[in-house]
């Protein structure tokens, strides 16, 4: 992965286009139609993304088809996923704070409400049933 790479996908009229390319191969024209860029402008972009290698093109008729580089960006993916790891993991432990919040707040012992307390053996003797 390349600056290219970085320098393509920081303006949001490229997302945006990466967005469209996505879901479906499309021509300069589709994309103008789309996204409502100019012509010239989206074209200018397309390039970029094509020099940064995000974007392919293959020739149909008069029309040149753009589709995205899945291969570049199976790298950016990788190079992504230990940052969605510290994210998945610090999310967990925002989760486990937030219930032990919201069971301290409601006067529960924390253990998940399964009302088992010292000395009831785990075989049900000790629980006692509202109404009873």
């Amino acid at each position: 992965m390349t600056d290219a790479t970085w320098t393509a996908l920081a303006d949001p009229r490229r997302r945006a286009m990466l967005d469209v390319l996505r879901v479906r191969a499309c021509a300069v024209g589709e994309l103008v139609d789309e996204l409502g860029f100019t012509q010239p402008a989206t074209s200018k972009h397309l390039r970029v993304l094509r020099d940064a290698g995000l974007v392919r093109v293959r020739t149909h008729a008069q029309q040149r088809i753009y589709s995205v580089d899945l291969e570049q960006m199976a790298e950016l993916d990788a190079w992504l996923a230990p940052f969605r790891r510290l994210w998945n993991q610090r999310l967990d432990e925002l989760g486990r704070h937030l219930d032990r919040t919201a069971a301290a707040e409601r006067g529960d012992d924390g253990d998940g409400g399964s009302g088992s307390g010292s000395g009831s053996g785990g075989d049900g003797a000790g629980k006692r049933t509202r109404g009873g």
